[in-house]
């Protein structure tokens, strides 16, 4: 029976390697997959789902005004398709999760969903809440804080490690940008710096 699932977690714990993994052994066992990813990630192409570690597959791009259940249907029509695997989906609006709902529902085909939970201020993404409120499996990705606690935060660095409070909800990027903390270390970022 076909499912929603939403992998989340904070930065840095692998959720693309998971997905490429996924993606990886479907295709092993001759099922198709469609994976996709929004446009709105753009750090090393907008037609490829990449790891920090290296891994890549192709993606379909899609902008958030598309309607990912129109999308999902024409690519099972062409060849079909026994999963479809979502990277980013903090990005996601909650338009979008809905249509994911019904890919599930009206499809049949399972989705993977895989993001952040939250922002660097705390703050659920569009996409994250309503993934969090209507998918049928939530499952955690962990990763770990400095300190060796479970890293469930997020912290935007400006370009002197320093943490940053206020700011758009999206800016893209990666180590460079954000470091994954606990809950403790969060609240007290202020005295920290990252980049030591």
């Amino acid at each position: 029976m076909a499912k929603l699932y939403f992998y989340y977690s904070a930065m840095n714990a692998g959720k693309t390697t998971t997905l490429l993994q996924s993606a990886y052994n479907y295709r092993e066992r001759g099922m198709n997959t469609l994976v996709l990813k929004p446009s709105i990630d753009d750090r090393h192409s907008t037609a490829k789902v990449r790891s920090r570690i290296g891994l890549e597959a192709d993606a379909v791009s899609f902008r958030t005004e598309e309607d990912l259940l129109a999308l999902a249907d024409e690519a099972n029509r062409e060849s079909p398709l026994s999963c479809v695997l979502l990277d980013e989906a903090q990005f996601l609006t909650k338009t979008q999760v809905f249509a994911l709902g019904e890919v599930v529902d009206k499809l049949g085909i399972p989705v993977l969903a895989y993001g952040l939970r939250t922002d660097f201020k705390g703050k659920l993404f569009e996409g994250s809440l309503h993934l969090l409120a209507w998918a049928d499996e939530l499952m955690e990705i962990k990763t770990v804080c400095h300190c060796g606690k479970k890293a469930t935060m997020v912290l935007r660095l400006d370009q002197n490690g320093v943490p940053l409070k206020s700011g758009e909800q999206i800016q893209i990027g990666g180590n460079d940008s954000y470091v994954s903390v606990c809950r403790k270390h969060f609240k007290s970022a202020e005295s920290t710096n990252y980049a030591t």
